[in-house]
């Protein structure tokens, strides 16, 4: 069974008393039943984190799934190794002190240096040379002779013979490094020393006492284990006894020390403490979607499409709430709605593939109108052969697409979107943008050296000018002290005599002349603010300028980034998504079934302060929002405000009297109905080409 952090994890025991007709939550590779379903998500969300390791071969950062295709893999070619060498290797790997490289190491060396019963090698058997296998080492005289059968192609014994030591040829060791590691951890259940496992002890007849030379050693140390669980220390005897310590706590002469836990950990295992700081409750997310809370994912999906590549579908860009209105709308001739279908057909025509083929076959145009859209979306379903799509043809041929339910209109999109993304446009746009991506990245990078050089530079002149400063300063403060000491002393009878105080007219000398340097230095002093200031002032115009420009280069690369990510996950796997051209942050759960969002500063600023950064995932996640903490907010706070003036002018029609008879106002919340693609291509006709080349 895989490993959890290097320990055995048990399998949860069936629930009791289980009713045959219960409806229960079944894992499906361990077989685990479970009638809670958060216990069941809980006991998933485990076995789908990459903190697993394979029993047998040791491969680590494995989920639960793939340790146990690991492990199945690597039995599979343990059961490859030769069954007459087993006992013989078993014999060399029992109560071993060496680490597993050097073992493995030494058990190939002494198979390469001898020959023994089983190896399958190659001898010469006239003037060729074929495979065969050693049956039987016989001695003869002190001559030692082998007796081999040979191998035909299909690995079955043909013929015998006695060769000579000289006629065999070893051309490849007996097994390779792999299935000789998989086979030693397979077999043992112990290292350091290695011991096998009893019953395989038992079976080939291998010793389980321990020799000699171990137990000098062993005794030699602090204490030695006799492999019956005592642990023997100085006369005196310990049982042993870690199998009812925890995750984090470990026993040691009988006492049980708390060991510290290295944070972060798996957000699942995180407990509340004493030192966490105080958490905000996480708002409750916004759910008022128009279409089922299911089908937000293939909405989003569909709008980022074609918001991300309109330039290429020549489709003018449109909000998520303007098309989430259209996909609900029960009007076919919905112009949004018209020019999107009709976008990604053309481009389907345009890239020359299966759908081209198809129209070719029909003798239909090779271009998609407003008018006969539907019967271009008509080939496309029937090219498909989707059962689910299909069906509702003669819907859209009666042109009665409107009516059609919100599911089946999100699937059809979802397919021709799905078939966009595999045309060479499209790949190619990609591939154009991800170069472009790198040339500035680059371009960031050498500019972000160059900035640290200058600092660095700036940092080093600095340094030097303050200590030039302190040397003159201290000059200059030895050189004024002696000239005072000195007029003290020549004056001071003639101060005495007139009954003034000498500290006073050392006073006036500073001020009077004999202190010029000083002076000098002091009204320089008052001018150098002036011009630091200024120097002060250009800094931080040139600093903003490069500011300015590190800001237009990040937007420009933000730009090329067609491929939205995910921000991160919280505790339970929810995942967070923002894109750049609508408002709100959106949550999808583990399973994609169900989707919620934030819309304002205050939720975002909330869910920020209710993540607990000891846990991975809600720390990765909370790097990031604070990464694009501002890009967000701002983007919420526009959207909160387009929210209130929409209301506010909504509020506006419904108090305008009946008397008045000018036409109302326009509605924002109408907008998609006056949708117009200004991004329409211009061609009023393709050229036809073979297949396989593009059409302008």
């Amino acid at each position: 069974m895989p490993l959890y952090k290097r320990k055995s994890f048990p399998i949860a025991d069936p629930p009791k008393d289980l009713d045959p007709k219960e409806f229960v939550y079944q894992v499906r590779f361990t077989k685990e039943i479970f009638r809670d379903y958060q216990e069941y998500l809980n006991r998933l969300n485990l076995y789908r984190q990459r903190l697993w390791t394979c029993k047998v071969t040791g491969k680590t950062n494995l989920t639960y799934e793939e340790a146990l295709v690991s492990e199945h893999r690597a039995t599979e070619r343990v059961q490859q190794f030769p069954d007459e060498l087993i006992p013989l290797v078993l014999n060399m790997i029992q109560y071993s002190t060496l680490n597993l490289t050097d073992l493995i190491n030494e058990i190939r060396t002494k198979l390469n240096q001898n020959i023994y019963q089983g190896i399958e090698l190659h001898a010469k058997k006239g003037e060729s040379v074929c495979a065969c296998k050693v049956i039987e080492v016989l001695n003869d005289n002190g001559t030692t002779r082998y007796k081999v059968g040979w191998i035909d192609r299909e690995r079955k014994l043909t013929d015998t013979s006695v060769v000579c030591a000289e006629d065999l040829i070893r051309k490849k060791p007996p097994f390779s490094r792999s299935i000789l590691k998989a086979f030693i951890r397979e077999s043992t259940s112990q290292t350091s020393p290695w011991v096998i496992h009893e019953k395989l002890a038992r079976k080939h007849g291998i010793s389980t006492e321990l020799p000699r030379e171990l137990i000098d050693k062993l005794a030699g140390q602090n204490g030695f284990s006799d492999g019956s669980g005592v642990t023997k220390k100085r006369g005196r005897k310990f049982k042993l006894d870690n199998q009812n310590a925890g995750p984090f706590q470990k026993k040691r002469k009988g006492t049980q020390i708390e060991e510290q836990i290295k944070y972060p950990i798996d957000d699942l295992f995180v407990k509340p403490s004493a030192d966490d700081p105080v958490f905000t409750d996480r708002p409750p997310l916004s759910t008022d979607f128009r279409v089922p809370i299911q089908c937000v994912g293939d909405l989003l999906m569909v709008w980022n499409f074609c918001i991300s590549f309109g330039k290429l579908l020549h489709l003018w860009p449109f909000s998520f709430e303007d098309f989430e209105n259209a996909i609900c709308y029960k009007d076919s001739e919905l112009m949004l709605i018209l020019e999107s279908h009709s976008a990604i057909l053309n481009l389907l025509i345009k890239d020359g593939g299966d759908y081209f083929m198809a129209i070719q076959n029909k003798k239909q145009k090779f271009k998609v109108k407003l008018t006969n859209w539907a019967e271009y979306l008509c080939h496309f379903l029937d090219m498909k052969d989707k059962p689910e799509l299909s069906d509702h043809i003669p819907i859209i041929r009666r042109g009665h697409y409107g009516l059609l339910d919100i599911r089946v209109k999100l699937g059809i999109l979802r397919e021709l979107v799905d078939k966009a993304l595999m045309t060479s446009a499209v790949r190619g746009r990609l591939d154009e943008c991800i170069e472009l991506q790198q040339v500035l990245m680059a371009r960031k990078r050498e500019k972000a050296k160059e900035k640290k050089e200058e600092d660095l530079l700036r940092k080093g002149e600095s340094h030097a000018k303050e200590m030039d400063q302190e040397h003159i300063a201290n000059g200059i403060k030895n050189c004024i002290n002696s000239n005072i000491v000195s007029i003290s002393e020549d004056h001071n009878g003639g101060l005495e005599a007139n009954g003034k105080d000498p500290s006073a007219y050392n006073k006036n000398v500073i001020e009077n002349g004999y202190g010029f340097v000083y002076v000098r230095r002091k009204n320089k002093a008052k001018k150098v603010p002036q011009r630091k200031e200024n120097r002060d002032d250009e800094n931080q115009d040139k600093k903003s300028d490069e500011e300015q420009r590190e800001e237009n280069l990040q937007k420009e690369i933000e730009k090329l980034s067609i491929r939205t990510n995910c921000l991160g996950k919280d505790r339970n796997h929810n995942r967070y998504w923002f894109f750049r051209r609508e408002g709100r942050l959106f949550v999808e759960t583990l399973d994609s079934s169900k989707w919620g969002y934030y819309s304002t500063k205050e939720e975002l600023d909330a869910l920020i302060g209710s993540l607990n950064v000891k846990g991975m995932r809600e720390r990765d996640l909370k790097r990031h929002l604070e990464k694009c903490y501002m890009k967000i907010s701002t983007a919420l706070q526009k959207r909160s405000k387009d929210v209130a003036q929409k209301a506010l002018v909504e509020e506006g029609e419904l108090r305008r009297s009946t008397r008045v008879r000018d036409k109302p106002r326009f509605n924002p919340a109408m907008a998609f109905l006056r949708y117009v693609n200004r991004w329409r291509e211009k061609t009023n006709s393709f050229k036809r080409q073979k297949c396989g080349q593009s059409l302008y």
